[in-house]
């Protein structure tokens, strides 16, 4: 099944998210999950602001731990975050 992953950086955080960006990326790289698609969110200056990511798991449960588990969790980047089932349609 198909899972999407949204999550908003907290308001000013770029530099955390520039801080630990390399660990997010080495975790995502990691197989720990398959992902599908994923990448960052732009604010109208063109700077990083969230994330998504688009992970192929079996539950709702595995994308919670998957997302638990990411570095740019565990320093409290984001502000949201949200967890749906996807049910893709096109593509």
């Amino acid at each position: 099944m198909l899972f999407l992953r949204l999550c908003i950086d907290k308001p000013d955080a770029l530099e955390l998210r520039n801080q630990h960006r390399d660990d997010h990326r080495a975790y995502l790289g990691s197989g720990v999950a398959k992902i599908v698609q994923a990448g960052p969110l732009l604010d109208e200056s063109g700077d990083m602001a969230g994330s998504m990511i688009i992970v192929d798991a079996e539950s709702l449960g595995d994308v919670q731990a998957f997302h638990d588990d990411d570095p740019f969790t565990k320093v409290g980047l984001f502000d949201k975050v949200l967890l749906y089932k996807w049910d893709r349609h096109i593509g």
